[in-house]
Parts: C-alpha cells; structure tokens; sequence
C-alpha cells in the first residue's frame, strides 16, 4: 500500500503543501511534513532549520526532566525539615498540608509537561525519516551534556 501522498484533491479545496506520508524507514526529506501540515520541509533550508529546531526541542525536554529532579529533591527537603523554625511546615500541621499540596500540584504540572513532551518527541520520530531520527538522538546527547546532572540509565521511552 503506498500512501505517499494522503491528500484527496476536491475541486475547490485548498490542501497546503503537499504531505510525503512514510510508514517505512527513508532519507528522503522531499515534501516532509514533521508532526504538522505547516512544519513543511520545502528544500535544503528548511530541512536544516527543522532539524536544529528538533535539537532543541529534545535538549529542551531534557532542561525539564532535570527541573523536575531538582524540584523532587527541593520538596523531599522541605518535607524532611525537622529545625524547630519549620515545625510549622511540616506534614500533619494545616499551613504544612498547604504546601504539601501545593508542592504535589507543581510536580504534576511538572510530569504532564515531561508526558506531553515525550510523546511529542515520539511524533517527530514516527515520521520514519533518519535525519529526524539522527536529530532527535542529538538533541538528547546535547541536552543531557548541558541540563542533566544524575544517570542516564533512566529509559527514555515514551517517559
């Protein structure tokens, strides 16, 4: 089955650029659409744009996978605060299940943000195209070089 080209041309109708659809491994970048029918790779300049734009966006999920780590670590120690200046704060006492909560509500936000970005990033690799494949693996190596301060043994699949 080739689904080159998934667009059913109506008379009358405006497609946009057309979508080169792969369900197998390629090179080919010509008529590349990456996630979205505007992120279109028209020639060699926006084929380089796109992927330094992918680098950046993988290093960036990185910066958040370590904003989350240093943020785990920053609750655990307002959690374990045992001086008698914090006994307020601490769990059991109304202004500590405040902040507790508090705290519970930003890593959440924390781990949708790593979901979402995740599977975003799983997009651009479903395109099948090696040269977002080889960005996607730069864009990781780089943001664990600039961001991440603890073991990459941690799978990156899907999150």
């Amino acid at each position: 089955m080739a689904h080159s080209h998934m667009d059913h041309d109506m008379p009358g109708m405006d497609h946009g650029p057309r979508c080169n659809m792969n369900m197998l491994f390629t090179w080919d970048a010509q008529d590349l659409c990456i996630v979205f029918r505007g992120w279109h790779v028209s020639g060699t300049g926006s084929l380089i744009f796109s992927l330094l734009a992918i680098v950046l966006l993988t290093a960036g999920y990185e910066a958040v996978r370590e904003i989350s780590r240093r943020y785990d670590l920053y609750a655990k120690d307002v959690c374990n605060a045992t001086d008698e200046s914090s006994s307020l704060l601490r769990p059991g006492r109304p202004a500590g299940r405040a902040i507790e909560q508090q705290m519970k509500l930003v890593k959440a936000v924390l781990y949708a943000v790593q979901v979402f970005y995740s599977f975003f990033i799983m997009l651009l690799f479903m395109t099948y195209n090696g040269w977002v494949m080889l960005a996607v693996a730069v864009g990781a190596f780089v943001g664990y070089m600039l961001f991440s301060n603890s073991s990459p043994t941690k799978s990156a699949a899907c999150h």
